[in-house]
């Protein structure tokens, strides 16, 4: 069977996605390649994605530090999995009853819930009451606790996810039976909505991983808790330092950093397990769209 060809709107969206596509992948490949690049090349010709002249020392000065960015990176690696496990848990948990149709006090409940992403107390009210209260100043729960525990966003989307993609039918038949509510939200809601948890899950792993700001604020002695964002981020400043310090031995030695070289290596350093771990997480996804997609 011939067959048919391609008509102009098809073509065109080709086009679009390719286009799209090489806007996306072209700034990674030219961070790897300005990473790589001769740091006196660099300055004089900029990025380029075909160097004149190649070069290693960036990665051999973050090499120096292997043992720091070994356990930044154990640290990362650690509060991304545990922080978005409960950040998914906690969101589903409170969803749920949001959810029920006939809850008392439902829609209270649910202002309260929009009314924290309207208004907030600041970062100063927020910083006494973690450190004050809490206690969690250079302690580990200081990478986990404040800011991405718990998204009023991903409840409200959760939310509206169960209640409209999941049939009341399905709860009535649950009860007649004599499940649990607890029964009912693991055997009926968390499958039926693994593509929403599995969606929200990623965009709280994205924000554990990327986030620098809670061990710039509640890490301050206890630098081995540092994550990769907050070890790099201190790389940085200490070559920064090192550049504009007035004392002449110190500037002669930071000469010979590839600094700029160093930055666009450290920010390649931080991205790299997203790229490799994420298409890999693609089937998981797809799979939990998939049975999430049977209905009752």
């Amino acid at each position: 069977m011939k067959e048919k060809p391609f008509s102009k709107y098809q073509i065109l969206a080709n086009v679009v996605m390719i286009i799209w596509t090489l806007a996306i992948i072209l700034p990674f490949i030219l961070l790897f390649m300005s990473s790589i690049t001769d740091e006196n090349t660099l300055v004089a010709n900029g990025y380029s994605f075909f160097p004149k002249k190649f070069s290693l020392a960036s990665y051999s000065y973050i090499i120096k530090s292997g043992g720091q960015i070994l356990k930044a990176y154990g640290v990362s690696i650690g509060v991304t999995v545990v922080g978005t496990l409960l950040n998914v848990l906690l969101s589903a948990l409170m969803a749920y009853p949001l959810s029920v149709k006939n809850l008392p006090g439902r829609n209270v409940m649910m202002f309260f819930v929009f009314f924290t992403m309207l208004f907030n107390g600041g970062i100063v009210p927020s910083y006494i009451m973690w450190t004050g209260t809490f206690h969690i100043k250079d302690t580990i729960f200081a990478q986990l606790l404040p800011n991405f525990l718990l998204s009023a966003w991903n409840v409200m989307m959760i939310r509206t996810y169960f209640t409209t993609s999941i049939p009341d039918g399905l709860y009535e038949a649950a009860e007649i039976d004599g499940a649990s509510q607890f029964t009912i939200f693991w055997k009926i809601v968390l499958p039926l909505g693994k593509p929403i948890l599995v969606t929200m899950g990623t965009f709280a792993g994205l924000a554990y991983w990327n986030d620098w700001t809670n061990g710039l604020y509640y890490i301050v002695k206890n630098t081995g808790l540092y994550n990769v964002q907050n070890l790099l981020n201190q790389m940085v400043q200490n070559i920064q330092f090192l550049t504009q310090s007035s004392n002449s031995n110190v500037t002669a030695a930071a000469s010979t950093i590839p600094a700029t070289g160093i930055q666009m290596a450290i920010a390649f350093v931080a991205i790299l397990p997203i790229m490799l771990i994420f298409p890999s997480f693609q089937k998981y996804y797809a799979k939990g769209i998939a049975l999430g997609a049977v209905k009752g």
